[in-house]
C-alpha cells in the first residue's frame, strides 16, 4: 500500500522538485497539493508544470489537501509552517519539515506538536549533508585543539535568512563536539578593524548569487595544513529524496520529534 503524501507550497521550486519525486517513487502517492491564496497554480492540476498530469488540483485550503494524507512535506517559509502546524495535528497527519529560519517560536509550536503526531525537522534533508554533519563531528573531535574553524555557505539569489539552516546545523555539531553552545562560539560578521581572530571561535561566511542549490564548507585551520569538508548540491532532487525517507521513517511511528540522523539511522555510527 503506497505512502499517501501532501505537499506545501507545490508550485514553488521545491513543491515541483517534491511532486515530480513522490510521482516516480512506486511507493508513494501524491493525495494532495496546496499554496498560498493568490498563486496563479491554484485550481490547476499539480503536476501541469511538469507537463504530468495527476488529477490532483493545487488548492489554497490545506485542510482539504490533508484530508488523505498520511504525511505532509513542508519546504516553505517558517510563518507558513507554523500555521499548519495545528491542522496536521487536528488530522492526525505526520511532518516533513526542511523550512529554514525558525524563531523561538516557531520551534516551541514544533516542539509541541510533537506530543501528538510524529515530526521529521531537519534543516537539509540531504543523505549526504547528513552524513558529512556526522564526519564532522568526528574531526571537531580530532581537530579540537590548534585548529580555528571556519563554516562557509553559498545559495541563490532567494533565499530569504542566512546563515543556511544546514550552515547553523553544522555550526551547532562543531560547538557541542567541542563541549560549548554555539552562541558561545560564533562569529557572524567582520568589518573595520577586528583584531586577531578569537582563539576557539567559529566563523561564518554567507554568499548569496546566481540559481546556486545551495554549498557548504568546512575549514579546519591549522599550523601548516588546512582540512576542508564540503558539500555540493546541483539539484533540489537530493532533497526530495532525502524527504520521502523521512516520510517512510514517519509511516506507523509513534509521536516524537525526529532528524535526519535519526531517520539515516547515523547517531549511533562509530567512524
Amino acid at each position: 500500500m503506497s505512502l499517501r503524501i501532501a505537499i506545501a507550497g507545490a508550485s514553488g521550486r521545491m513543491g515541483r522538485t517534491l511532486v515530480e519525486t513522490v510521482l516516480d517513487t512506486p511507493d508513494c502517492s501524491l493525495v494532495g497539493a496546496f499554496d498560498i491564496a493568490g498563486s496563479p497554480a491554484i485550481g490547476r492540476d499539480a503536476g501541469e508544470l511538469l507537463g504530468r498530469p495527476t488529477g490532483v488540483q493545487v488548492v489554497s485550503d490545506p485542510a482539504q489537501a490533508l484530508s488523505q494524507a498520511q504525511v505532509v512535506i513542508d519546504f516553505t517559509r517558517p510563518e507558513g509552517s507554523v500555521a499548519l502546524i495545528p491542522l496536521c495535528v487536528s488530522h492526525g497527519v505526520a511532518m516533513v519539515i526542511g523550512t529554514t529560519g525558525f524563531d523561538a517560536h516557531g520551534k516551541q509550536a514544533i516542539n509541541e506538536a510533537s506530543k501528538s503526531i510524529g515530526i521529521v525537522c531537519a534543516p537539509n534533508m540531504s543523505v549526504g549533508v547528513n552524513v558529512t554533519l556526522k564526519l564532522l563531528e568526528v574531526a571537531a573531535g580530532l581537530l579540537s585543539e590548534g585548529y580555528d574553524i571556519e563554516v562557509t555557505e553559498t545559495h541563490h539569489r532567494h533565499k530569504v535568512d542566512a546563515p543556511s539552516g544546514t550552515a547553523l546545523r553544522m555550526g551547532e555539531v562543531l560547538a557541542r563536539t567541542l563541549g560549548h553552545d554555539l552562541s558561545e562560539l560564533a562569529t557572524w560578521t567582520r568589518h573595520g578593524v577586528t583584531g586577531e581572530r578569537k582563539p576557539g571561535s567559529i566563523g561564518f561566511s554567507v554568499l548569496r548569487g546566481g540559481d546556486i542549490v545551495g554549498d557548504h564548507t568546512v575549514l579546519f585551520a591549522g599550523t601548516g595544513e588546512r582540512i576542508e569538508i564540503t558539500h555540493r548540491s546541483s539539484s533540489r532532487a537530493t532533497y526530495a529524496q532525502g524527504s520521502l525517507r523521512a516520510c517512510r521513517f514517519l509511516a506507523g511511528r509513534a509521536a516524537g520529534l525526529y532528524d535526519m540522523q535519526d531517520v539515516l539511522g547515523l547517531r549511533d555510527v562509530r567512524i
